[in-house]
C-alpha cells in the first residue's frame, strides 16, 4: 500500500485542531486526527510483538507553528509509509480495521452516508459473456470489498476456494471509443460504496488478480470459473489487450469461439506472449528517447513499452528481476488535490547491462496502479522461489470483519501464520479502547491546506534495504548474475 498525506485542514470550532487527508494507492481515503494516529502506533506496537515499528513523531505541549505543522505532517507521511511497505504491518487486522473504520466515519462526517447501516445497491460487471453482464448486488456502506466480492461469487456460485484468485477492479470507460480504463484495485478493507463515490464515474469490474498463469489450471476445473476466465480472455483478446500475432492464430481464435470450445480456446491463447497482461493507456516515457509516448503493459514478469517509429511498432521488455528498485512520485498542485491527483510518475532502476543500471520514468495517472501490478509480481515470485503455493494477492490476508456501529471492539485477531518471524496475540481480541474517528456533528470541511511541498514519494519494494530513507531493494534482483544478462 501507498500512504501519502498530501493536505490538511483546519476542523471543528473553540478550539479548531489540524486533520490530515489521508490518500492511499493515489486516492483520497479519510481525514485523520493526530492522536487517531498515535493510538493506531500504540496499538501495533502492543499486538505486533517482534515487528519493528518506524519512528513516530512525538507528541508536543505547546501549540504548534505552521513549519511544525507541516514537519509533523511529513513525518506522519513517511512513518505510514514504512508500514506500508512491512507486509506483516500492512496485513495486520489492527491496520485494516483501523482504515475501514476511518474511511466509514470520515464518510459519515461529511454527510456521504447516512448511517452505518445505510443499505444501497452497487452494479458489479462480471463476464459471464465476452460483452459482460451487470449484476445488481445489495450492500451496506460499511461493507468492505472482500465481503463484497464474496457475496458477487456467491451469487456466480463460483467455488469458495477460488474466490481468492478474483478482486474487484475500479474502471472508467471512455465515452467515444468505449475503451476500459483501470483507475485502480480495491484493497479488501475499503468499502467500494465510499470509494466509488470519490472517484466517480467509474464502476466495478470482477477480474482475475495473479499474473502466474499456471493457475489457470486451478480455475479450469470449475465451469463457473472457466466460463468467467474465458469471457474475459475473449474480452482481453478483442480490445487488443492480448495482441494476435499472426492471422492464422486469429483465424483459430475465431473458430474455437464461434464453436464455444473454451478449453480449446483457452489452451492456444496462452501460448501467446502477451496472454496475462494487464493493457495500460498511453503513457510519455524516457525511453528510449526522452517524451516518448509508448503503451504501457505488465505482466509475464515483465513491464513492456510499444512505441511507433514511422510506420514501425516497438515493443521493449523489461523483466522485473532486473529492476532493481522503483519510486512512485505525486505531485498534487491544485486545491482540489484530494479529488484529482495530478502528475503521477513511475520511475524504476534497471540493469541495462553488465554493471550499468539506469533510470527509466513513466508519466501516467495509472502510475500508482502500475506500482502495485509489479508488487505482486514480486511476490508471486518471491513466494514461489520459496517453495510456496501458488499464490494469490489475497492468500495471505487476514480476516475483516464489516465494522458496526454496535461494535465497538475489533472481532479480528492477527494470524500466527501471517507473522512467520513475530509473535501475536491470537487467543482474545484487543482489549484497547477502540480509536476515536472523527463524530458525525464534526464542523464542515474547510478548504485544504495545501504544504509547502507538493511532492510525494514512496518506494514499494520491500523494506529490507533503505538507501536514505528513499530506496528499498527488490529481493527478486538479488539472484542476477552477469550470465543473466
Amino acid at each position: 500500500m501507498h500512504f501519502s498525506i498530501p493536505d490538511t485542514q483546519e476542523m471543528g470550532s473553540s478550539p479548531t485542531y489540524t486533520a490530515y487527508n489521508l490518500h492511499i494507492n493515489g486516492c483520497y481515503h479519510s481525514v485523520l486526527r493526530y492522536k487517531q494516529l498515535h493510538s493506531l502506533n500504540e496499538q501495533l506496537r502492543r499486538h505486533c510483538v517482534g515487528v519493528p515499528l518506524p519512528p513516530f513523531p512525538p507528541k508536543r505541549l505547546l501549540p504548534l507553528t505552521s513549519g511544525q505543522l507541516e514537519a509533523r505532517r511529513s513525518a506522519l507521511e513517511q512513518y505510514l509509509q514504512a508500514v506500508g511497505q512491512d507486509g506483516r504491518l500492512a496485513r495486520s487486522a489492527h491496520l485494516q480495521q483501523f482504515l475501514q473504520r476511518a474511511q466509514l466515519d470520515s464518510a459519515l462526517a461529511e454527510g456521504q452516508v447516512a448511517s452505518d447501516c445505510e443499505e444501497q445497491q452497487l452494479e458489479v460487471q462480471v463476464y459471464t459473456s465476452p460483452a459482460g453482464e451487470r449484476i445488481l448486488v445489495s450492500c451496506s456502506v460499511q461493507q468492505n470489498a472482500r465481503a463484497l466480492l464474496r457475496s458477487v461469487c456467491q451469487d456466480l456460485q463460483l467455488p469458495e476456494e477460488l474466490v481468492r484468485f478474483f478482486c474487484l477492479f475500479l474502471v472508467r470507460r471512455q465515452r467515444k471509443s468505449d475503451e476500459l480504463h483501470l483507475v485502480r484495485r480495491l484493497m479488501p478493507f475499503e468499502s467500494p460504496y465510499i470509494t466509488r463515490l470519490h472517484t466517480q464515474p467509474c464502476e466495478l469490474l470482477l477480474r482475475t488478480c495473479y499474473w502466474d498463469s499456471n493457475i489457470d489450471t486451478k480455475l479450469t476445473v470449475s465451469k463457473v470459473a472457466l466460463n468467467l476466465l474465458y469471457n474475459q480472455t475473449v474480452a482481453d483478446v478483442s480490445r487488443e489487450w492480448v495482441v494476435i500475432c499472426s492471422p492464422n492464430e486469429g483465424h483459430q481464435l475465431s473458430c474455437l469461439q464461434s464453436h464455444g470450445r473454451q478449453r480449446e480456446y483457452m489452451d492456444l491463447v496462452r501460448q501467446l506472449p502477451s496472454y496475462g497482461c494487464l493493457q495500460f493507456d498511453e503513457a510519455q516515457v524516457d525511453y528510449p528517447e526522452p517524451n516518448t509516448m509508448a503503451l504501457v503493459s505488465i505482466g509475464n514478469k515483465e513491464l513492456g513499452l510499444r512505441t511507433v517509429r514511422g510506420a514501425k511498432i516497438y515493443e521493449t521488455k523489461f523483466r522485473v528481476t532486473r529492476m532493481r528498485s522503483w519510486r512512485v512520485s505525486v505531485t498534487h498542485n491544485t486545491l482540489e488535490s484530494r479529488l484529482q491527483p495530478l502528475h503521477l510518475q513511475l520511475a524504476f532502476e534497471y540493469l541495462i547491462g553488465k554493471q550499468t543500471l539506469r533510470w527509466i520514468t513513466i508519466n501516467s495517472e495509472q502510475a500508482m496502479l502500475m506500482s502495485v501490478c509489479l508488487q505482486a509480481m514480486v511476490d508471486e515470485l518471491l513466494h514461489r522461489g520459496e517453495g510456496g503455493k501458488a499464490y494469490s494477492g489475497s492468500d495471505d490476508e487476514q480476516e475483516l470483519t464489516a465494522v458496526t456501529s454496535c461494535s465497538s471492539t475489533p472481532s479480528s485477531t492477527c494470524s500466527t501464520s501471517t507473522w512467520a518471524s513475530s509473535s501475536c496475540s491470537t487467543s482474545t481480541a484487543p482489549t484497547t479502547p477502540p480509536v476515536r474517528f472523527l463524530s458525525e456533528d464534526s464542523a464542515p470541511r474547510s478548504k485544504p491546506r495545501m504544504t509547502t511541498s507538493r511532492t510525494f514519494g514512496a518506494v514499494f519494494f520491500r523494506n529490507d534495504v533503505v538507501d536514505n530513507g528513499a530506496r528499498v531493494s527488490n529481493e527478486a534482483f538479488e539472484g542476477i548474475g552477469d550470465d543473466d544478462l
